[in-house]
């Protein structure tokens, strides 16, 4: 068992205010996995005067962004010899397939390495090019944004924080990052690589946190900018409250991405594609592809395949090598699964395989089987709100317009994609999608471009240039 009595306020092991510690219990069984520090509101008020006080005194603002890079660089190495642990205790926590999160632990140095080349390149203070008969020199300086709120969702937590931590590091900023308490155990893990890499005291605090003490970190008035993961309606009250308090804010929120499956698509390289991009983390993923949109003259054929693809998961233990599927990560998310099924059962869906009934044998954790429904109207719920949970929705459509017109047809924009032999087409497609991030055939995502959504998937980007600017003010300086 796993314990961390402390909280990590500053770079230092801090006694919480609050005696109780935390369990943490396992979403396949309910064991035990470990304890933690629950942070509460006056932990915040120490976290973020700490903040403060590195951000407007210490030296990490003002150092060289060169000397900036070699520490989170040397985090990075460091982060890089945990993985392995990391993947294993962020399985046990939220019962993410240890296959999806060793995948993921092995990955995120790759997007801390793309954001060091974002900052390596970023000229940090220009001169811009003098017009004619200008008589002054103009000077464009960056500066870090200041003390910065990371508030990160339970079912990514390291590709989260990190998402946010390294960028507003790389900046110069301070940051109070609020964990779910479903990963206290891992999110505190990251303070003893931070303070093995050598970050300076006051720069990183780590909370896990109730939403309550969440709230209560971003009306803090000694936070200048918010950055949240998580719910779109959990997004548009962290924005009311920036906006009344004019902070910084960049929301990366829910989706109902559309998979676009032309009549020239190969089926055997759709089904292999979506079964990572539609069900991968359980399905438990805001950019999941969860509709899937068929040209009619392959839609029974793509159905059958599908089923086939959500029949063929192997469902159960998440530490064990072979399971694809693990539970949800609480009961009250396994039971808004289930309900989404029944729903769509309700709303009149055809159900090709799965259900709301619990897996045999898996009773004992949240546990939730894979279902495919097809003959869906878009404007059915099960078509236009976000499950979250190993749940697919094919819709046919008829022509390429047709297919835009149903993909747009959502009110959010995070991702999405597009399955031909045909590249042009296949890009006229993307152009006129209203979505963040596309791909065409599967192709993956460069951590260098910008991730984000339209509508209501959120506001700003993260990733590379556009995610480390996220942390920036700009100051024009007239010579």
């Amino acid at each position: 068992m796993i314990s961390y009595e402390k909280l990590y306020i500053g770079g230092r092991w801090t006694a919480p205010t609050k005696d109780e510690l935390l369990e943490v219990r396992s979403p396949h069984d309910r064991s035990l996995v470990g304890r933690a520090a629950e942070a509460t509101e006056p932990d915040v008020d120490l976290a973020v005067a700490t903040a403060r006080e590195a951000f407007d005194h210490g030296p990490w603002p003002r150092l060289a962004p060169a000397a900036r890079q070699e520490v989170i660089a040397r985090f990075n190495t460091l982060y890089a010899e945990r993985a392995e642990e990391i993947a294993d205790l962020t399985t046990a926590e939220n019962g993410s397939a240890r296959w999806f999160t060793g995948w993921t632990a092995a990955a995120l140095p790759e997007q801390t390495d793309a954001y060091l080349r974002a900052a390596a390149a970023l000229p940090w203070e220009e001169e811009l090019p003098r017009t004619e008969g200008s008589t002054a020199r103009t000077l464009v300086h960056r500066e870090p944004v200041g003390v910065v709120a990371a508030v990160i969702p339970w079912n990514a937590p390291h590709q989260s924080a990190l998402t946010k931590l390294v960028p507003a590091l790389l900046a110069g900023c301070t940051v109070v990052l609020k964990s779910s308490p479903e990963n206290a155990l891992v999110t505190l893990l990251l303070g003893e690589i931070f303070s093995a890499a050598g970050v300076p005291e006051g720069v990183v605090s780590i909370l896990p946190a109730d939403r309550r003490t969440s709230e209560y970190l971003i009306s803090h008035p000694g936070i200048d900018k918010i950055a949240f993961t998580g719910s779109t309606g959990a997004g548009r009250t962290i924005a009311a409250i920036a906006g009344r308090q004019l902070k910084r804010v960049s929301l990366e929120l829910g989706g109902k991405s559309a998979a676009i499956v032309l009549e020239d698509a190969d089926l055997d390289a759709m089904v292999e594609g979506l079964k990572f991009l539609s069900l991968a983390n359980n399905g438990e993923s805001c950019v999941a592809h969860t509709r899937v949109l068929v040209h009619r003259s392959r839609y029974d054929e793509a159905v059958a395949r599908l089923k086939e693809l959500v029949e063929s998961l192997t469902v159960g233990d998440p530490a064990d090598p072979d399971t694809f599927i693990g539970p949800m990560v609480r009961a009250d998310q396994q039971e808004r699964v289930r309900s989404y099924i029944e729903t769509g059962i309700r709303e009149g869906a055809r159900l090709v395989t799965g259900g709301p009934e619990v897996p045999a044998g898996l009773e004992d954790g949240y546990y939730v089987t894979p279902t495919l429904f097809a003959d869906v109207d878009n404007s059915m719920r099960i078509a236009q709100e976000e499950i979250f949970g190993p749940v697919l929705v094919v819709i046919p459509f008829e022509d390429d317009e047709d297919a835009v017109r149903i993909a747009n047809d959502s009110p959010y924009g995070l991702g999405g994609g597009v399955w031909t032999a045909d590249e042009t087409r296949a890009l006229a497609i993307a152009r006129r999608i209203r979505t963040g991030t596309f791909s065409v055939n599967g192709a993956p995502p460069s951590l260098d471009g910008p991730f984000g959504g339209f509508k209501d998937s959120g506001i700003g980007r993260e990733f590379g240039t556009a995610g480390l600017t996220q942390y920036i003010e700009y100051k024009t300086i007239s010579v």
